[in-house]
This record gives C-alpha cells, structure tokens and sequence, in this order.
C-alpha cells in the first residue's frame, strides 16, 4: 500500500480532524500501558488544535482520563470509551451521566478467563472491558470463544462484542465511535467543518459511512477499507502527513 498525501485535499480552515490512537497515531505497543507518545507528535497536534481553531480531536476506546495520561500535559478534545465520553474542548468537562458503565457482575465474570493461562491481560475502562492474548496469541481463539459465552450468559444486558488486533472488548452497545462522531460535529467548533477521520481498526469501521453526508474525507491504516478514500501504510506514515500538514499551512 502507498501512503495517500492528500495536501490538497485538507484546509485547515475548513476541516476537522478526527484520529484514532493506537494502530493509527501510535504503534502497537505489547500492552497498552507501554504506548509510547512520541514528543514531536505533540508538539504537532497541539500545532494543528490552533491551527483548526480547536477542531482537532482524539477518538479511542481510551477512556478519556486515560488519554489525557499518555498524551500529558497535552490536553485535546476526545471522544473516550468508544464513544461513551466526549469532550468538545480542551479543558471541558466530559458529561458524567452520558452513559451507563458495564455492568460489574458481566466484568467479575468476563475476568475469570485470565485463568486459562499467562499472557491474557484485563483493561477495565469503566465502560467497557477488554481481554487482550497480545502476549499470548496461541489463546485467541480461546479467549474469543470465552468471551461470546460469557456475554450470552446475560441476555438481560444490550452487549457489544468488538473483535480488535489480539483484543477482544465488550461494551453496551447503545453507542460507538460513529454515534459520538455524529453528535461531535453539531458542536462547536466542529460544526460546519469536514470532517477528516483516520482510523485502523474493526471499531472504526462504522465511522466511515457516516462521512459523506458531511463531505467528510476517510482514511484507514494498514490496511484499506471499503468506503475510505485512501490507506496509510503504517502509523509514521500518519504522523509524518500530519507533520506535511501542519508544514504547509500558511501561519497568521
């Protein structure tokens, strides 16, 4: 795949750019507690946040708290938990009541399959919970076995099972990435922008369709979607267009 450069495409005046974090922005790192923010891409997105007038914003499954950690002291608006939080501005408070957590009992139970073995990690982000095998990828077919077994043991709950790169998550699936997309760019100062979204994963994938309508531009990482208009081949490549980016945009 070659990386789409699409300066021409992009005016920062005009647009919003929504990123996805890891596989997209950041490498894979073996847990997600080893991502690594490197600081040039700081200094890059804080660059482009004023260079849009605030219409840049992270979207991850990421609770927010947990961006504003990796990210420090680099503070952006976000969509977190798959779109269970969102913060319009930085510096805003993200609404507390926008969406139920998951329900304890489903994750007390989701944790007993840390049993089968070494290697199988627990992420609890409050509104969702997520079993990575990164480290011990001869269990996925296990884990995700185990999994849609334990959800289906609570038909009283509206679950989501999102399938990633040696992850699996569960989450209510009363939102996502696309839903708090939606609703992001009716706010200000998202509003009446393009949207610009990069994204890599199956959790992504429902935010594409929703561009068009917008004019909005879609871009997908290491591998290419159907719907997006180009593929990145890897997340440098995304930082280094966002480098180009910034770059070429006039100042003042």
């Amino acid at each position: 795949m070659t990386p789409v450069r699409p300066a021409a495409m992009v005016d920062l005046d005009e647009v919003a750019l929504l990123l996805d974090i890891d596989g997209t922005l950041l490498d894979f790192a073996p847990t997600p507690s080893e991502a690594w923010v490197p600081p040039a891409l700081r200094r890059t997105l804080a660059g482009l946040l004023a260079r849009t007038g605030g219409a840049l914003a992270l979207v991850s499954g990421r609770p927010l708290a947990g961006l504003d950690l990796l990210f420090a002291p680099l503070e952006l608006p976000a969509i977190g938990g798959h779109g269970a939080e969102l913060r319009p501005a930085a510096g805003a408070s993200a609404d507390p009541d926008r969406t139920p957590g998951l329900d304890p009992r489903l994750k007390r139970t989701l944790a007993t399959i840390a049993e089968i073995g070494p290697g199988i990690l627990l992420e609890d982000k409050g509104y969702s919970l997520a079993v990575h095998y990164r480290l011990a990828p001869d269990k996925g077919e296990t884990v995700r076995e185990m999994v849609a077994a334990v959800c289906a043991s609570f038909p009283e709950l509206p679950l989501e099972i999102l399938p990633g790169m040696a992850v699996v998550e569960v989450k209510p699936s009363a939102f996502d990435k696309a839903t708090a997309v939606a609703e992001l760019m009716r706010i200000a100062p998202f509003a009446g922008r393009r949207p610009v979204f990069v994204g890599d994963d199956v959790t992504d994938e429902r935010v594409f369709p929703i561009l068009p309508p917008m004019r909005g531009i879609g871009f997908s990482v290491s591998r290419r979607i159907d719907g997006v208009d180009g593929c990145f081949d890897a997340p440098a490549d995304v930082r280094a267009w966002l480098d180009g980016l910034l770059a070429r945009q006039p100042v003042g």
